[in-house]
């Protein structure tokens, strides 16, 4: 197979809930992609031309559900999104290296594993020329491409999530797992010291799941 010397470039954020990660690819330039999603792992691949294929492993630090977890092609990237098994902050985006299965995501390109110059550490808490160049990107990207619905709501939570102290995130994260998702609080004084209770949507009833 023909190389072309495209190098696949990613980013990645997170929710409450969630972990959305998006992969540079523009529309003009695949021909088709898909994501395969294991508790502790995604696999991403994508055809670039009739010969070249590029896939990427990723790792992941948590489980998450499969079954729940889904991919969309817009037209800078693919946005893959995967929802966490429980409801934590990653510190994170893969697991700790120590074994040969751990390492950062690989990029294998046309059968070949290969280094990724552009993501060589795990997460945003260091900074580097390419990954600023990156971020820079992605901005110009998502700036053509303005979120809407649930991607515009997450958007929202994570900036929230990143931008507040300790006490924020612990009343988000403490909120949103006792109330099942119902319920979102940054206000740490009103649920820190009290069971979060249920409140579902107007309309609906929440019952309770017995075996």
């Amino acid at each position: 197979m023909a190389a072309t010397g495209q190098k696949l470039r990613y980013d990645w954020y997170q929710t409450i809930s969630d972990v959305s990660i998006n992969v540079l690819v523009k529309a003009d330039k695949r021909k088709e992609c898909s994501v395969h999603f294991e508790q502790d792992k995604v696999v991403f691949n994508v055809m670039l031309t009739s010969d070249e294929k590029e896939t990427i492993e990723f790792n992941v630090a948590e489980e998450i559900v499969p079954e729940a977890s889904s991919y969309k092609e817009l037209k800078s990237k693919v946005e893959i999104k995967l929802r966490k098994k429980v409801g934590i902050n990653w510190s994170t985006l893969e697991r700790k290296p120590g074994t040969e299965d751990k390492k950062e995501p690989k990029i294998i390109k046309n059968g070949t594993a290969e280094a990724d110059p552009h993501h060589a550490y795990p997460s945003s808490s260091h900074y580097t020329r390419n990954w600023d160049k990156l971020v820079g990107d992605i901005k110009k990207e998502e700036e053509k491409e303005k979120p809407e619905g649930d991607a515009a709501l997450n958007s929202l939570f994570q900036q929230i999530y990143s931008g507040g102290d300790d006490e924020v995130k612990k009343a988000m994260n403490k909120s949103f797992v006792e109330s099942g998702g119902t319920v979102l609080s940054t206000n740490w004084g009103e649920v820190g010291n009290k069971k979060v209770e249920v409140k579902p949507p107007d309309g609906m009833e929440f019952k309770k799941y017995e075996m």
